[in-house]
């Protein structure tokens, strides 16, 4: 049981469920995609993905500097079933696609360069 309620946290908030749902079409995503398709900021986003890692839901590798992170395997079908029928239709989910698809044409570095210097601008 202690597994089921560990889930049913961590799927609990609409930031987490936004990222499994961005992972369930994509491989992987950096740190810095999710930070930009969440509009979040990096510690904020940190924070998710430890949860759901904790969860055992995702699932992260480092490459250099950067962290992606990626539906654990196995991901429960179950799961995965139930996620995709019932967010298929939801508006926040598919503007976040439309959102991902014009984030995954710039290289990471990039991205990690545009959220610093809106991050030094507010200072």
């Amino acid at each position: 049981m202690e597994t089921s309620l560990t889930i049913a946290k961590a799927l609990a908030d609409g930031s987490r469920m936004r990222v499994i749902a961005a992972l369930l079409r994509h491989d992987e995503l950096c740190v810095c995609q999710l930070v930009e398709m969440l509009r979040l900021a990096t510690a904020t986003v940190s924070r998710h993905m430890s949860i759901l890692q904790h969860a055992r839901l995702v699932q992260s590798r480092k490459d250099g500097k950067w962290v992606y992170y990626r539906l654990a395997e196995p991901f429960p079908r179950p799961l995965r079933i139930w996620l995709l029928e019932s967010l298929s239709g939801s508006p926040d989910i598919q503007a976040d696609q439309v959102v991902l698809e014009s984030i995954l044409e710039c290289i990471p570095a990039d991205l990690c360069r545009r959220q610093k210097q809106r991050k030094d601008s507010a200072c």
